[in-house]
């Protein structure tokens, strides 16, 4: 028997970074107002869990539902994503450009390699949000204009990252 609704406990589980680190915060203020030694482990405490808790606030944010199509998978430098109709995997070195399609029903991510091959992945697919550390991850990826994208209800497609060698080939004069 269970005592919390079960849309309650994923919400719960969405948010465990943030209920995380708000222990870690609460436990280092009670350990601030004492004296000696802890109170300095207490300032720790506080700053970590600050810490956990803006990193959670955003990954919260970049999660989905789920309980879409298809799985997403990511394997030493690989992403895979395994759908009813369409699949196939991108290698992270050759990534190229990272886009939001805002377009279709439900958005999907859009992953082009740097030789033009593309992979569509829906946002609400089962393990999409390990996504979230390989965007975070990609040198100059804004990580505030992409969940801001994912936020908006906008029917265009806005590229969130691109790989340098390919913005220098495109702005070229000859």
């Amino acid at each position: 028997m269970t005592f919390v609704r079960p849309e309650a406990r994923e919400n719960l589980w969405r948010a465990r970074e943030m209920i995380t680190g708000s222990g870690f915060a609460a436990l280092g203020g009670y350990w601030v107002m004492g004296v000696g030694l802890l109170s300095y482990l207490g300032v720790v405490f506080i700053l970590l869990g600050a810490a956990l808790g803006v990193v959670g606030w955003q990954r919260f944010r970049f999660r989905g539902k789920g309980g879409g199509q298809g799985v997403v998978q990511v394997n030493e430098g690989q992403i895979a994503y395994f759908g009813p109709l369409s699949g196939g995997a991108v290698a992270l070195s050759d990534l190229g450009r990272v886009a939001l399609d805002g377009g279709s029903f439900p958005r999907h991510w859009i992953l082009t390699t740097t030789t033009g091959d593309r992979l569509q992945i829906p946002v609400n697919a089962e393990g999409v949000e390990a996504l979230f550390d390989v965007f975070a991850a990609l040198p100059g990826m804004r990580t505030e204009r992409m969940l801001s994208s994912l936020k908006a209800a906008t029917p265009v497609t806005r590229v969130l990252w691109e790989r340098r060698e390919l913005v220098a080939e495109r702005h070229r004069l000859h």
